[in-house]
């Protein structure tokens, strides 16, 4: 039975990271005395603020080094399969880290950029639209509220509120009648994550190898090192994974192993079966 004690909020300069630590942990225990305090915290609104862009850095950074080190991983599966040299492994995987880590993060920030264009757009219409057409907004407010069960005098007062305050305004609009929220995120920041995140740890399968090219012994070869090297990073990024999905840490490091380990014995078959043609 989870224990009821009261917690104390925190007090220090890192309240927003409690609170969002202290209300995950809350659920897990279904601990209701612990949720209270998370969300009795100082600065909610701030810390609610905050989230979103600290919650898709951190997605940003989980996409990047799991892509990183599967596809760099497969690039070495492949080329192990094919018995390629040392050389050609090194060329291969870095050709394809530096280029496919770049193709991504451009994605990634062009896809950002997207999302927060569209938002603004959608915004601009919804103030024009509240500037030319006020009753008719305001008739858009009284039915989505008439919709979730308020009538009368009830009604009307929470359509007065709404409506007394155009940013207010709007911004119920926004998400009520078309379901879009603000993406509180930097593009170019998402995309930097994305990038460097995929360049360390697509790197990983590719240091055993920079390793034996400098000379440097390796009691079990480049590959089987690089292979348990590679095994361990995809279990911690999936195990990070738990910090956002709230599932179990083992479970999502098991899901993300057993995906990119399908991934590179792809490869490697792929290699195997082509590799005459390196010959």
């Amino acid at each position: 039975m989870p224990d009821t004690t009261q917690v104390e909020p925190p007090q220090s300069g890192g309240v927003r990271a409690d609170r969002f630590s202290l209300a995950r942990a809350a659920y897990r225990l279904r601990d209701v005395g612990m949720s209270e305090a998370a969300h009795a915290l100082e600065h909610l609104d701030h810390s609610l603020r905050e989230h979103g862009s600290r919650g898709q850095h951190l997605a940003d950074a989980v996409l990047g080094a799991t892509d990183g080190i599967v596809t760099t991983f497969a690039v070495v599966a492949g080329a192990a399969g094919a018995s390629l040299s040392p050389g050609v492994v090194l060329i291969m995987g870095f050709a394809n880290l530096v280029a496919d880590g770049f193709s991504m993060a451009v994605s990634n920030y062009l896809g950002a950029r997207s999302q927060q264009d569209a938002w603004s757009e959608e915004r601009k219409r919804e103030i024009w639209e509240v500037e030319h057409l006020p009753e008719a907004e305001r008739e858009e407010i009284r039915r989505i509220y008439r919709r979730k069960g308020f009538t009368g005098e009830i009604l009307e007062r929470i359509v007065a509120t709404i409506t007394e305050d155009e940013q207010r305004w709007v911004e119920e609009m926004m998400r009520e009648e078309l379901g879009i929220h603000e993406e509180r995120i930097t593009p170019l920041a998402s995309g930097a994550v994305t990038f460097v995140a995929f360049i360390l740890a697509g790197f990983l399968p590719l240091l055993f190898y920079v390793l034996n090219f400098f000379g440097i012994s390796l009691p079990f070869g480049a590959f089987t090192m690089s292979l348990g090297v590679t095994m361990a990073a995809l279990f911690g990024v999936g195990a990070a994974r738990s910090f956002m999905t709230l599932r179990p840490w083992w479970r999502s490091g098991l899901e993300i192993l057993i995906v990119g380990g399908l991934a590179a014995a792809c490869a490697f078959v792929v290699g195997v079966l082509l590799r005459q043609l390196a010959g």
